[in-house]
């Protein structure tokens, strides 16, 4: 009777081995298929993703030489300014001094003429002259 039982013992292990080897079977089988349809998608977005990469690139590429364009533009538009203000900026400030001088003399000179409804000013030994206006409103705080 042991002998049965032993042979009974070892048939539901050898059946419940090669049930177990059956599954892992159709695991893997699952598996394999499920990593050949992910290797036939991820081919293409890989290709995709290094395009997008390259495209990425040469917009910088373009982006780095217009940066280098306005940089140029900018230090010629600052030479340029300094050139005109070199230039020019001595001149207009003679011509604008001297129409200051002009405009001076000829306010001097009707000076001198007999001034029509100005009060002329005269200076008075002994007098003090009032305090110098302010324009505007003083701001004045109340004590209350």
């Amino acid at each position: 009777m042991a002998g049965i039982l032993v042979a009974v013992f070892w048939a539901i292990l050898v059946s419940f081995l090669a049930l177990v080897l059956v599954r892992l079977a159709q695991t893997l089988k699952a598996t394999t298929k499920m990593v050949a349809e992910v290797s036939e998608q991820a081919v293409p977005l890989l290709a995709d993703a290094s395009a997008t990469v390259r495209s990425a690139h040469s917009q910088l590429a373009r982006v780095d030489a217009i940066a280098a364009d306005v940089q140029e533009v900018t230090a010629n538009a600052s030479a340029l300014s300094s050139t005109v203000s070199s230039a020019f900026g001595g001149p207009l400030v003679k011509v604008a001094a001297f129409g200051y001088g002009v405009r001076r003399a000829i306010g001097k000179k009707g000076a001198d003429a007999p001034a029509t409804g100005r009060a002329e000013r005269t200076v008075v030994v002994g007098r003090t002259l009032p305090g110098a206006r302010r324009g505007g409103r003083r701001n004045r705080r109340s004590k209350d």
